[in-house]
């Protein structure tokens, strides 16, 4: 497993492939568990090589207390990634992505980046499209791939590649979970034991509300969803929408030859955990 510090010296490496050779691209915040794990092997049964970057990206951060919290195991995930026989780790700092301009280029998405997430982080989708065109730029992948825990980024970047006629194939890979049906994030390792305790129930209502979409209104779905979450302990609702795969927008009932998910952002304490399922069939 090769390891670059520097964009000079991953793009003379990958210069140096053989044309007809294609590449993987997973990019990473670090802090890796089994569903970043996932998507690299998921890539290396589609591509010749696999490059996985490593960068806690400080513009799609609106609250400088989370950057800082951030978990950083830089040690522990190239363990990690040599357990999956990963070809070439891309670990940059912020001065190589960035230069001395530390700014997110300002994207129209068409008006996905302004629902759910948009709504609550500001600038953090300004922020995610800097960082992906300028890893596509540097590492020229032919697939890169997403997981769609973070959904709403998925259908982003797929926006960004479109805009932008950038040549890479956005692959959405499914969510990886614990036993319990938490969904795998590098911010669980900071829950307390209780509120680890407690997190699977993020999950549970997911699944009750798959159950009940399309027998009862998303309005009454909604309601539901948020007296569940008014007497817990633990855990404190920020936002549940019920939205069409494609546009992102909220929706008040369901159509034919539509795809829907649930959505869901949840804090423990001070941290936040999202989380979404497929509707319907």
């Amino acid at each position: 497993m090769q390891v670059f510090y520097n964009s000079k010296s991953i793009k003379a490496y990958l210069d140096t492939l053989i044309e007809n050779k294609s590449i993987g691209f997973v990019p990473t915040m670090g802090a890796l568990h089994h569903g970043h794990l996932s998507l690299v092997e998921q890539a290396k049964t589609e591509n010749h090589l696999v490059v996985v970057s490593i960068f806690v990206n400080p513009t799609q951060f609106d609250k400088k207390e989370d950057l800082n919290k951030y978990p950083r195991t830089i040690d522990l995930d190239l363990k990690l990634l040599q357990t999956i026989n990963c070809d070439m780790v891309f670990i940059p700092d912020v001065e190589e992505m960035y230069h001395q301009n530390i700014l997110a280029e300002h994207f129209d998405f068409g008006g996905i980046e302004f629902e759910m997430e948009g709504k609550f982080r500001k600038g953090h989708f300004d922020g995610v499209g800097t960082i992906v065109k300028r890893f596509f730029e540097i590492i020229k992948p032919h697939k890169a791939y997403f997981g769609e825990k973070d959904f709403q980024q998925l259908q982003i970047v797929k926006k960004l590649v479109e805009i932008n006629n950038i040549p890479v194939k956005i692959i959405g890979c499914e969510i990886f979970r614990e036993e319990d049906g938490l969904a795998m994030s590098s911010r669980n390792i900071r829950l307390s034991e209780k509120q680890r305790k407690a997190a699977p129930f993020i999950y549970e209502i997911l699944l009750e509300a798959k159950k009940k979409f399309g027998i009862i209104s998303v309005d009454k779905i909604k309601q539901l969803v948020e007296e569940q979450f008014a007497n817990n302990e633990y855990l404190k609702l920020e936002y549940f929408e019920i939205a069409c795969e494609e546009s992102l927008k909220p929706v008040n009932d369901c159509q034919e030859k539509r795809n829907y998910r649930a959505f869901i952002a949840v804090f423990a304490n001070d941290v936040r955990l999202i989380d979404n399922i497929r509707l319907g069939n």
